[in-house]
C-alpha cells in the first residue's frame, strides 16, 4: 500500500509496493523516450496502466498526469488505484491532482519523481 507523505518526510523506495515502482519507471520510460519534461502512468480498477508524456501543441497543452488520466478515461477506467509522474517540479500541480481526484477520488495517491526515477514525495489527489 502507498504512503501518504509530505515534503518533510524522508521517502525511502524500498517501502514501495512494486506496482507503484512499476508506475515511476513507465513514467520516467516515456519521459525520456519522447524526450518531453515530464512523464506520467496512472493505474485503473483493474490493474491496467496508462503511460504518457507532455503534450505541447500550439493548440492544446497537457501535462503528462493529465494526459495519462485522460487516456485512462478514453480506455473506458472508471477509478484510479495510483498515479506517478517524473518531473522537475517538487510536487503535483493542483490541476493534475484535481484530474487524478476527478477519476479516483480524494485519496488516490500521487507519486512524485524525480528525472531519476528516485521519489521525492507521494501526496494524496484530493
Amino acid at each position: 500500500m502507498t504512503r501518504i507523505t509530505d515534503s518533510s518526510d524522508s521517502v525511502d523506495a524500498t517501502d514501495l509496493d512494486p506496482e507503484d515502482r512499476k508506475i515511476i519507471t513507465l513514467a520516467r520510460s516515456a519521459r525520456a523516450r519522447n524526450g518531453v519534461p515530464e512523464g506520467a502512468a496512472v493505474r485503473d480498477e483493474t490493474g491496467r496502466t496508462y503511460v504518457a508524456g507532455s503534450v505541447e501543441l500550439d493548440s492544446l497543452k497537457l501535462s503528462a498526469l493529465r494526459t495519462a488520466v485522460a487516456m485512462a478515461v478514453a480506455s473506458g477506467a472508471t477509478s484510479l488505484e495510483a498515479a506517478a509522474v517524473v518531473t522537475d517540479a517538487g510536487t503535483a500541480s493542483d490541476e493534475d491532482r484535481a484530474a487524478v481526484r476527478d477519476l479516483g477520488g480524494p485519496a488516490t495517491p500521487v507519486l512524485v519523481a524525480g528525472v531519476d526515477g528516485v521519489l521525492r514525495v507521494t501526496v494524496s489527489a484530493g
